[in-house]
């Protein structure tokens, strides 16, 4: 079972982990975020990951956020090598009327946040993760079997050995639970680039 290779950065004070199943309680004031725009920097959202060695694989996850409610609350997929370099993507709540689907890249330090607007009657979302060597691909999907790609990026310091998972946080004065559920590990399913050839050193 894939969360038996899994272990946490920042273990959440209220959590549980049962037959592949992961639920966590956030904390208020917890957030992945570094500089860019606000110049702020927040590095204490619970991550729960694995490592690998593979250059070449997928990750999915699918989230239920049904208990979401506050500005901001979020839970997704990671890759959180460490406080200056990591992805992340999840739905953000906003209102009543409409979430924020997106992903955040950090490299050296500093972040983007690429977002769509999506209902807020959207509750559950899929994630799939794709390495191939030190490039990733993150894509979404409603109901795991059609997946939409979200963005294709490079990782600076992801070439080596990493960690990847999930994680979850209410940035602002909020608390909910986040469920986790069909985490799988597959073979690549970011297929080679069959368009224009690599340009030559």
């Amino acid at each position: 079972m894939i969360t038996d290779k899994m272990s946490w950065e920042r273990e959440p004070s209220k959590y549980s982990i049962k037959d592949g199943m992961v639920e966590i309680t956030t904390m208020p004031h917890t957030d992945l975020w570094q500089r860019t725009y606000y110049h702020f920097r927040n590095d204490n959202a619970p991550v729960l990951q694995m490592e690998t060695d593979d250059k070449y694989f997928s990750f999915t996850v699918k989230t239920d956020f049904s208990g979401s409610h506050h500005r901001f609350d979020q839970c997704g997929i990671v890759m959180y090598l460490d406080t200056d370099n990591w992805l992340k993507a999840s739905v953000e709540y906003e209102n009543e009327t409409f979430a924020h689907l997106g992903s955040v890249v950090t490299n050296h330090g500093y972040s983007d946040w690429a977002t769509t607007v999506i209902p807020a009657d959207v509750r559950t979302m899929w994630y799939r993760l794709s390495r191939r060597e030190d490039d990733y691909c993150i894509e979404c999907s409603g109901d795991g079997v059609i997946y939409e790609q979200m963005r294709v990026c490079h990782m600076w310091e992801g070439a080596g050995r990493i960690r990847f998972g999930i994680y979850a946080c209410s940035p602002e004065d909020s608390s909910f639970d986040a469920v986790f559920t069909d985490m799988k590990l597959t073979e690549c399913a970011w297929k080679a680039h069959d368009g224009q050839q690599p340009d030559e050193d």
